[in-house]
């Protein structure tokens, strides 16, 4: 009878055991899960960040590059074209990887780095369109007799030139708040930025 109660009880034991055993199981495996996934986020984070910092980086450069350019010779002269393109090529890198911008969990760097480059690119489009569109309408003038028809395309060519004059001022404008964003960038990427521009000044 005593034996009996006694192996009552060691079945009870074992299957408390079992039980505890299996619960600690999967609360382990839930933290082990959680873990997992925060340090994925943290991961795509910090590439995310590193990515989006680099880029940021190559486009101020370019932009400082094309500053420098406008001011020897003909200020859109193919040099300076050839920096606003360039620039423009680094904001289509931004666009096709834009969905990575989400893996940034601060809101408001995201929302400031997409707002700015979207404020860089419209005028950078807007410079590199106008000066196929004067380069169309000093062909025309050269070519115009009319002294009306001249006097129409001279007035068109020197409302192009403002806009363009002013949209590249909007530009540098812009391109001087990337700092604040790629420093934002930095401690999330874990990486300094300022590599970048300390080679292109050497």
């Amino acid at each position: 009878m005593a034996s009996d109660t006694f192996g009552f009880l060691t079945d009870q034991n074992t299957l408390f055991a079992v039980v505890l055993g299996a619960i600690l199981a999967t609360i382990g495996g839930f933290v082990a899960t959680a873990m997992e996934r925060y340090l994925d986020k943290k991961e795509k984070e910090q590439n995310a960040a590193l990515f989006f910092g680099e880029i940021l980086s190559s486009l101020a450069i370019i932009l400082r590059f094309a500053d420098e350019t406008k001011k020897v010779g003909d200020p859109y002269g193919p040099i300076t074209m050839r920096m606003l393109i360039s620039a423009r090529n680094e904001l289509d890198v931004y666009d096709r990887n834009r969905e990575q911008v989400f893996s940034i969990r601060d809101s408001d760097l995201r929302a400031r780095l997409q707002t700015l480059l979207i404020r860089i690119s419209m005028p950078i489009d807007g410079i590199i369109d106008g000066t196929e569109e004067l380069k169309t309408l000093r062909e025309k003038f050269k070519a115009e007799r009319d002294p009306e028809e001249r006097a129409e395309l001279e007035t068109l060519i020197a409302t192009g030139e403002t806009r363009r004059e002013a949209g590249f001022e909007f530009i540098l404008e812009r391109a001087a708040e990337l700092k604040s964003v790629i420093d934002g960038l930095g401690p999330i990427a874990k990486h300094n930025f300022d590599r970048l521009d300390r080679i292109a000044n050497s």
